[in-house]
């Protein structure tokens, strides 16, 4: 079950992703928008990488984040890739 939050555009399932804040309707979560945000694409052009979401859901995305950083960055930290697992072919792109 979809529990709303403060965000109109931000929900947390626990059957969806561990139950981390994602966009309500889809599966992308909040911290993917942070993470492309942090590696410097501006808000306005997240949407070209991640086209099935309004920039109204990016700011929202971002907004939740200024709200919840501290869970947010733990959920980044938790499914991020250690650099030994990464193919070096893929680190030098």
């Amino acid at each position: 079950m979809a529990i709303a939050t403060e965000h109109c555009y931000i929900a947390v399932d626990e059957k969806i992703l561990g139950g981390g804040p994602i966009i309500k309707g889809t599966r992308t979560p909040v911290r993917a928008i942070v993470e492309l945000w942090r590696l410097g694409i501006p808000p306005e052009e997240i949407p070209n990488h991640l086209p099935h979401l309004t920039l109204a859901q990016i700011f929202d995305a971002l907004s939740y984040y200024s709200d919840h950083q501290k869970e947010i960055n733990a959920y980044i930290e938790k499914n991020r890739v250690p650099d030994d697992l990464i193919d070096p072919l893929v680190k030098n792109l």
